[in-house]
């Protein structure tokens, strides 16, 4: 099952991932979990971006679901440009999704994926309101 990114989303942050040896698998390809980690890696620096340093000992986002269209196989040496979109902000949650492409070969999309996140008061374990800040941000 393919899950398609919706046409209606912000584009809200970009970066160039380096594709590391380490995460090729046997087959001489990126391994299929790792491509989660380039999606959380670019939620995570676009909150560090924004001033947010995601402690657990007060507010955040989690994680509720995840998915991840494999388009094509990404290989060392390499870097990729990951693009991060925000979109249905609700009370306590939005959507993000990413674009995997390499920077060699710009527009050709490698990978496509996204995750809904809600926003959390970690040590109460409660959904909370999204912030003020970060409701202008996303809409």
């Amino acid at each position: 099952m393919r899950i398609d990114i919706p046409d209606q989303k912000k584009l809200t942050y970009e970066m160039v991932i380096p594709i590391r040896w380490g995460d090729m698998d046997a087959m001489g390809h990126v391994n299929n979990t790792i491509y989660f980690r380039y999606f959380e890696v670019v939620r995570i620096e676009w909150m560090h971006s924004l001033g947010n340093s995601l402690k657990p000992d007060g507010e955040g986002f989690v994680i509720v679901n995840a998915f991840c269209n494999f388009i094509r196989q990404l290989e060392y040496p390499g870097d990729i440009l990951a693009r991060m979109y925000t979109a249905n902000p609700g009370r306590s949650s939005f959507d993000t999704f990413v674009t995997l492409e390499r920077t060699d070969e710009p527009g050709v999309l490698y990978a496509t994926g996204g995750a809904t996140t809600v926003w959390l008061d970690s040590p109460a374990k409660k959904t909370l309101p999204l912030p003020p800040w970060l409701r202008e941000i996303l809409e």
